[in-house]
């Protein structure tokens, strides 16, 4: 990056490298406005003209089943025609990161049709996250551009790597996470498991400028348009926690329970790539499988629905109100949920649920346990991720806006157990 010919197309690569970041950070805005839009009409709005119950409570029946069922049956259908006629399907956050590391580009092809392939699982309810869909989409317009200026030098490829550390960014609201993700990779260098030990190779002083440059832009585009229009989504934001004696003692048993969960999410994975393969090539059956899963899980537990940002927030305000068993379920249903969704054709990412997993477990046992909540709820969620990432510095990235810094040391040694507990051998890849 430091072998730009002219100044001149320093200065270009640098200006590119801001407009780039800013660019990404608008996508990201762009695609949750329409997302959260469509969500508000598909179960507000239309629930509403219907003349049933909010389908938040799953208690309103529109004929003899609550109102999830249709929309969710309704999804699945859509989703298994749209990829039986168009062939899109999304890739995971992890084959982005690798197709842009190893080829420092990522396929802009079809790019129209992968972002409503992205989109739609969303729309419908779906328990996953937006991360894989919409990051592919904007490395391949990050592609797109740096192919049309090589002409100024070879570094403009370099656009899809910077313009994917800026979407995930605006993504999580999370700079460190952004910044460490697409420098990250597994030890042996396959790509393609979350569970995969990683290595992270921290660029030079002047790659890290640059980086930075285009984190800035995408992180700062991203909040000023949430500003200025609305709309957007991220991260939980939690107040600090309540660290005694007490919560001390819950420590270890905490990240323990929260290690489990985690280990449930490698079940579901496992049980439902299994299912998948005995269907075989019907996208259809597949899909409609998945939304009946989803709408049975959804009526019984309505926050294992959606990819659970929104909800996160509002378990903050109204968590005292529910029982803790159900929160706990909540929590253990989702983990299981979210994998099963993507392997049956529901295709997304799996951060937020499994964070917000963490949050609805945290709060489940914080009533049991008497124990600060706050608390409660970052070791549940760290330990959690970490599970499931099996990557300790990237979880504290991820998690570090969610937490106060007082938690940090806690949330630090709840991931460390959780990731350094060997997963048991029928769960591994």
């Amino acid at each position: 990056m430091g072998n730009l010919a002219k100044p001149k197309n320093r200065a270009l690569f640098l200006a590119s490298v801001a407009v780039t970041g800013a660019f990404a950070g608008a996508a990201v805005w762009l695609f949750f406005f329409v997302m959260e839009h469509g969500i508000d009409y598909l179960w507000t709005e239309i629930p509403h003209m219907l003349g049933v119950a909010s389908p938040e409570l799953a208690s309103g029946p529109f004929g003899f089943l609550p109102y999830p069922f249709f929309v969710c049956l309704l999804g699945g259908l859509l989703i298994g025609l749209y990829e039986k006629l168009t062939g899109a399907k999304t890739d995971d956050l992890n084959q982005v990161m690798a197709k842009v590391k190893q080829d420092g580009r990522y396929p802009y092809d079809n790019l129209g049709k992968l972002s409503l392939a992205a989109l739609l699982p969303l729309l419908f309810g779906g328990s996953i996250g937006p991360e894989a869909g919409l990051t592919g989409v904007i490395a391949g317009l990050c592609s797109w551009v740096g192919d049309r200026m090589r002409c100024f030098g070879a570094e403009f490829r370099e656009l899809t790597l910077l313009g994917t550390q800026a979407a995930l960014t605006a993504l999580f609201t999370a700079p460190v996470f952004g910044f460490v993700a697409p420098l990250a990779g597994s030890a042996d260098g396959d790509e393609g498991s979350a569970s995969d030990e990683i290595t992270i190779k921290l660029p030079k002083a002047q790659k890290t400028v640059v980086y930075g440059i285009a984190i800035a832009g995408g992180l700062g585009t991203y909040l000023l348009l949430g500003q200025l229009v609305g709309g957007g989504m991220g991260m939980p934001r939690f107040e600090a926690a309540v660290v005694g004696n007490l919560e001390l003692t819950w420590l270890i048993p905490l990240a323990l329970i929260g290690t489990v969960c985690g280990w449930l999410y490698f079940v579901s994975e496992h049980a439902s790539e299994a299912l998948a393969h005995a269907i075989g090539e019907r996208p259809v059956v597949k899909a409609m499988l998945a939304g009946l899963a989803l709408a049975i899980c959804g009526t019984v537990l309505p926050y294992t629905m959606f990819a659970g940002e929104t909800q996160a927030d509002v378990l903050m305000e109204t968590y005292l109100t529910i029982p803790a068993g159900v929160l706990i379920a909540t929590g253990l249903v989702k983990a299981m949920l979210t994998p099963a969704l993507i392997n049956l054709g529901w295709r997304g990412g799996h951060f937020f649920p499994v964070i917000f997993s963490g949050v609805s477990l945290g709060y489940g046992l914080a009533i049991l346990t008497g124990a600060d909540p706050v608390f409660c709820v970052a070791v549940c969620t760290a330990s959690t991720m970490g599970a499931v990432m099996r990557q300790p510095v990237m979880v504290v990235g991820l998690l570090l806006m969610c937490f106060p810094l007082k938690g940090i040391v806690c949330m630090i040694i709840a991931a460390v157990i959780a990731a350094g507990i060997p997963l048991p051998n029928p769960l591994r890849k």
